[in-house]
Protein backbone atom coordinates (compact mmCIF):
# COMPACT_ATOMS: atom_id res chain seq x y z
CA UNK A 1 0.00 0.00 0.00
CA UNK A 2 1.23 3.50 -0.81
CA UNK A 3 2.47 5.53 2.12
CA UNK A 4 -0.03 8.07 3.41
CA UNK A 5 -3.23 6.27 2.39
CA UNK A 6 -4.18 5.10 5.88
CA UNK A 7 -6.93 7.51 6.90
CA UNK A 8 -8.71 5.23 9.36
CA UNK A 9 -10.07 6.96 12.45
CA UNK A 10 -8.97 10.44 11.35
CA UNK A 11 -11.96 12.67 11.92
CA UNK A 12 -14.38 9.75 12.26
CA UNK A 13 -15.61 10.84 15.68
CA UNK A 14 -16.69 14.18 14.25
CA UNK A 15 -18.52 12.44 11.41
CA UNK A 16 -20.27 10.22 13.94
CA UNK A 17 -21.82 13.30 15.53
CA UNK A 18 -23.37 14.24 12.19
CA UNK A 19 -24.41 10.73 11.29
CA UNK A 20 -26.15 10.09 14.60
CA UNK A 21 -28.80 12.62 13.72
CA UNK A 22 -30.45 10.13 11.35
CA UNK A 23 -32.14 6.94 12.50
CA UNK A 24 -31.77 3.66 10.63
CA UNK A 25 -35.38 4.03 9.54
CA UNK A 26 -34.67 7.52 8.17
CA UNK A 27 -31.55 6.31 6.36
CA UNK A 28 -33.45 3.43 4.76
CA UNK A 29 -36.19 5.79 3.62
CA UNK A 30 -33.78 8.11 1.76
CA UNK A 31 -33.92 8.02 -2.01
CA UNK A 32 -30.90 6.74 -3.92
CA UNK A 33 -30.23 10.28 -5.13
CA UNK A 34 -30.21 11.58 -1.54
CA UNK A 35 -27.72 8.85 -0.61
CA UNK A 36 -25.65 9.76 -3.69
CA UNK A 37 -25.68 13.41 -2.61
CA UNK A 38 -24.08 12.40 0.71
CA UNK A 39 -21.79 9.89 -0.99
CA UNK A 40 -20.51 12.51 -3.41
CA UNK A 41 -19.43 14.73 -0.52
CA UNK A 42 -17.83 11.90 1.45
CA UNK A 43 -15.92 10.59 -1.58
CA UNK A 44 -14.78 14.08 -2.58
CA UNK A 45 -13.47 14.65 0.95
CA UNK A 46 -11.57 11.33 0.85
CA UNK A 47 -10.01 12.21 -2.50
CA UNK A 48 -9.08 15.73 -1.43
CA UNK A 49 -7.53 14.50 1.81
CA UNK A 50 -5.60 11.81 -0.04
CA UNK A 51 -4.25 14.30 -2.57
CA UNK A 52 -3.32 16.90 0.03
CA UNK A 53 -1.42 14.21 1.95
CA UNK A 54 0.52 13.45 -1.23
CA UNK A 55 1.89 16.98 -1.07
CA UNK A 56 0.62 18.17 -4.42
CA UNK A 57 0.81 21.84 -5.24
CA UNK A 58 -2.49 23.65 -4.85
CA UNK A 59 -2.68 24.38 -8.58
CA UNK A 60 -2.55 20.62 -9.28
CA UNK A 61 -5.05 19.48 -6.64
CA UNK A 62 -8.23 20.19 -8.59
CA UNK A 63 -6.92 18.71 -11.83
CA UNK A 64 -5.79 15.54 -10.07
CA UNK A 65 -9.05 15.26 -8.09
CA UNK A 66 -11.06 15.29 -11.31
CA UNK A 67 -9.25 12.12 -12.37
CA UNK A 68 -10.90 10.35 -9.42
CA UNK A 69 -14.30 12.02 -9.20
CA UNK A 70 -15.44 12.36 -12.82
CA UNK A 71 -18.29 10.06 -13.80
CA UNK A 72 -16.13 7.95 -16.12
CA UNK A 73 -13.60 7.23 -13.36
CA UNK A 74 -16.26 6.39 -10.78
CA UNK A 75 -17.96 4.10 -13.30
CA UNK A 76 -14.64 2.36 -13.99
CA UNK A 77 -13.97 1.99 -10.26
CA UNK A 78 -17.37 0.48 -9.47
CA UNK A 79 -17.03 -2.00 -12.33
CA UNK A 80 -13.57 -3.01 -11.08
CA UNK A 81 -14.86 -3.40 -7.51
CA UNK A 82 -18.08 -5.23 -8.39
CA UNK A 83 -16.74 -8.71 -7.61
CA UNK A 84 -15.61 -7.50 -4.17
CA UNK A 85 -18.97 -6.05 -3.13
CA UNK A 86 -21.48 -7.81 -0.92
CA UNK A 87 -24.97 -8.48 -2.24
CA UNK A 88 -26.28 -5.64 -0.07
CA UNK A 89 -23.68 -3.26 -1.50
CA UNK A 90 -24.51 -4.35 -5.05
CA UNK A 91 -28.18 -3.63 -4.36
CA UNK A 92 -27.35 -0.03 -3.40
CA UNK A 93 -25.23 0.42 -6.51
CA UNK A 94 -28.13 -0.90 -8.57
CA UNK A 95 -30.64 1.39 -6.82
CA UNK A 96 -28.44 4.39 -7.52
CA UNK A 97 -27.74 3.36 -11.10
CA UNK A 98 -31.46 2.94 -11.81
CA UNK A 99 -32.57 6.14 -10.07
CA UNK A 100 -34.38 8.58 -12.31
CA UNK A 101 -32.21 11.64 -12.75
CA UNK A 102 -33.23 14.36 -15.17
CA UNK A 103 -29.76 15.74 -15.74
CA UNK A 104 -26.44 14.41 -16.98
CA UNK A 105 -23.29 16.55 -17.00
CA UNK A 106 -22.31 17.60 -20.51
CA UNK A 107 -18.93 15.88 -20.27
CA UNK A 108 -20.30 12.50 -19.15
CA UNK A 109 -21.77 9.54 -20.99
CA UNK A 110 -25.20 8.50 -19.71
CA UNK A 111 -24.11 5.00 -18.58
CA UNK A 112 -20.99 6.32 -16.87
CA UNK A 113 -23.14 8.85 -15.03
CA UNK A 114 -25.61 6.16 -13.95
CA UNK A 115 -22.87 3.92 -12.58
CA UNK A 116 -21.19 6.90 -10.90
CA UNK A 117 -24.52 7.65 -9.21
CA UNK A 118 -24.64 4.03 -8.08
CA UNK A 119 -21.13 4.33 -6.68
CA UNK A 120 -22.01 7.51 -4.79
CA UNK A 121 -25.23 5.93 -3.50
CA UNK A 122 -23.19 3.10 -2.03
CA UNK A 123 -20.70 5.47 -0.39
CA UNK A 124 -23.55 7.55 1.06
CA UNK A 125 -25.26 4.49 2.47
CA UNK A 126 -22.04 3.14 3.97
CA UNK A 127 -21.26 6.50 5.53
CA UNK A 128 -24.70 7.06 7.04
CA UNK A 129 -24.84 3.53 8.45
CA UNK A 130 -21.43 3.92 10.11
CA UNK A 131 -19.55 1.45 7.91
CA UNK A 132 -16.42 3.61 7.80
CA UNK A 133 -14.02 0.67 7.74
CA UNK A 134 -15.71 -0.59 4.57
CA UNK A 135 -15.49 2.86 2.97
CA UNK A 136 -11.75 2.90 3.69
CA UNK A 137 -11.33 -0.64 2.33
CA UNK A 138 -13.05 0.35 -0.92
CA UNK A 139 -11.10 3.59 -1.06
CA UNK A 140 -7.79 1.77 -0.72
CA UNK A 141 -8.85 -0.58 -3.54
CA UNK A 142 -9.72 2.46 -5.68
CA UNK A 143 -6.30 3.98 -5.08
CA UNK A 144 -4.66 0.69 -6.06
CA UNK A 145 -6.80 0.47 -9.22
CA UNK A 146 -5.93 4.06 -10.11
CA UNK A 147 -2.23 3.52 -9.55
CA UNK A 148 -2.22 0.29 -11.60
CA UNK A 149 -4.35 1.43 -14.52
CA UNK A 150 -4.44 5.17 -14.88
CA UNK A 151 -1.01 6.59 -14.13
Amino acid sequence: MEEGINMENEGINDFNKLRNRLTVKEINSLSPLQLAYIGDAVYELLIRTYLVKKGLAVRKLHKKAIEYVKAEAQSDFIHALEHKLTEEEKSFVKRGRNAKNNSVPKNAKLMDYKYATGFETLIGYLFLTGKDERIFQLFEMIIEIKLENYN
